[in-house]
């Protein structure tokens, strides 16, 4: 695999884990269709998708930097007390990040094992695509809380939902957006919890391979093409954070059909992958 593929990886790392089309699903479905010669078991992969994790993540941080110095601020000044909204919408997100985690950490493995082919990934991209013109229905009901209003049950439900994001084809952004929707918040309010929830989930997918990065780099060190792996990451990050900045965006004041390009685009895509391999 060449060096401008690997940063075409990143790239799209960056763009499709914010946008709501599975990041893991292209990431099993392009470089097979173009006919890339990826290794996912060569020594230096691994090392790749932590920083592409790391670098993620850091742009959440960016991005959202003044809502966790708000959050994590409260917190502190109340002693935690929920009565505080800020500190209430901190809790919301621990309780979302929990499942999640958790069911990761137990699954993940051997949820890839089962659900990691090509014709499994390119299914579940066209369902993700269906779930998102579903989602959309959703909308046409009125909103019925903010995030400082939202129950806990409903935080638990959004952060399980995350769970689905470990089978290839499944948007973690997506599924956590339209159980925003089904909960009752609208197209803003469930991008920012959305999006605030993934910087803990993507961080800590990285932070928790940081010890066999280490121990890779001990063990091959100056085989280790550090130079193209942190500019991947870097690259993951910058377009991670523009996916942010246009989402947020794209989200804010949205009435209807705001998911429904994507759903269009990942059924097609899923559909299209399908035809190709049958060929």
């Amino acid at each position: 695999m060449t060096t401008w593929q690997l940063y075409l990886l990143a790239v799209m790392q960056g763009v499709t884990e914010l946008f709501p089309v599975s990041s893991l699903g292209h990431s099993v479905l392009v470089p097979a269709l173009l006919h890339w010669s990826l290794d996912r078991d060569a020594p230096w992969f691994l090392p790749f998708i932590v920083v592409l994790h790391l670098g993620t993540a850091t742009a959440l941080l960016l991005y959202f930097w003044r809502d966790w110095a708000q959050l994590l601020g409260a917190a502190i000044r109340t002693g935690g007390s929920l009565k505080n909204p800020s500190t209430r919408l901190l809790a919301l997100l621990v309780v979302g990040t929990v499942p999640a985690g958790l069911l990761g950490l137990l699954l993940e493995h051997a949820v890839r094992r089962l659900f990691g082919g090509f014709v499994v990934a390119a299914v579940f991209l066209a369902l993700n695509g269906v779930m998102l013109i579903w989602g959309d229905r959703l909308r046409t009901r009125q909103a019925k809380h903010n995030l400082e209003s939202m129950g806990f049950g409903h935080a638990l439900s959004i952060g399980a939902a995350q769970a689905l994001a470990l089978i290839p084809g499944m948007s973690r952004s997506g599924v956590t957006l339209v159980a925003g929707l089904a909960s009752g918040l609208d197209y803003d309010a469930a991008a920012k919890f959305s999006f605030l929830l993934a910087t803990p989930i993507i961080g800590a997918a990285g932070v928790l391979e940081v010890p066999k990065l280490v121990h890779y780099a001990a063990g091959h060190g100056a085989s280790t093409p550090l130079t193209p792996i942190l500019l991947a990451g870097a690259l993951a990050g910058l377009f991670a954070f523009l996916s942010a900045w246009f989402l947020m965006r794209y989200f804010k004041g949205r009435e209807s059909a705001a998911l429904r390009p994507f759903g269009v685009y990942s059924l097609l895509a899923g559909l299209v992958a399908l035809a190709v391999h049958a060929m």
